[in-house]
């Protein structure tokens, strides 16, 4: 308690060790520029090994089917303007059996106008030839409605 009442309140008077940290920048700029040289060196070592400069070669004549795309942007451009084309025309399917294919706006226009097939209604009197599950149909009897504890199933 002392030696805290002899200290003035306020800043520290002692400063950073400008010495020691500008030592310490100039090692670490030292030690960038080895460690830089050093992979160079590494570099031309294992490309002297390896018999000089790669050669660029055709991907198409080395290597076999599939090959990646060399034009991947104009391709789907391509693809997409065949689909719009095939979505927004008329065209033969299968002329054969007679089969054609008509644009989508064209199709939606039809489904409105005639509507979704439905199921037709069951006559009145065919609702005693439906069969009931049993029992024994149900596999591992169910519980009642409560829980086992409920007395309804007993």
């Amino acid at each position: 308690m002392e030696e805290n009442k002899k200290r003035p309140a306020g800043f520290e008077e002692t400063d950073v060790n400008v010495m020691a940290v500008g030592k310490f920048a100039i090692a670490l700029v030292i030690m960038t520029v080895l460690a830089m040289l050093l992979l160079v060196g590494v570099f031309k070592y294992f490309q002297s090994q390896d018999g000089g400069r790669a050669a660029s070669v055709d991907p198409a004549k080395v290597f076999p089917q599939p090959q990646l795309q060399t034009k991947p942007i104009p391709d789907l451009k391509a693809i997409r303007a065949a689909e719009d084309q095939m979505l927004t025309s008329y065209g033969w399917v299968d002329a054969q059996k007679g089969v054609v294919r008509i644009p989508i706006a064209r199709a939606m226009d039809i489904l409105v106008q005639r509507g979704l097939p439905v199921r037709a209604e069951a006559p009145p009197g065919s609702a005693s030839n439906v069969s009931v599950p049993t029992e024994a149909g149900l596999g591992p009897k169910m519980q009642p409605p409560g829980g086992p504890l409920s007395g309804e199933g007993k």
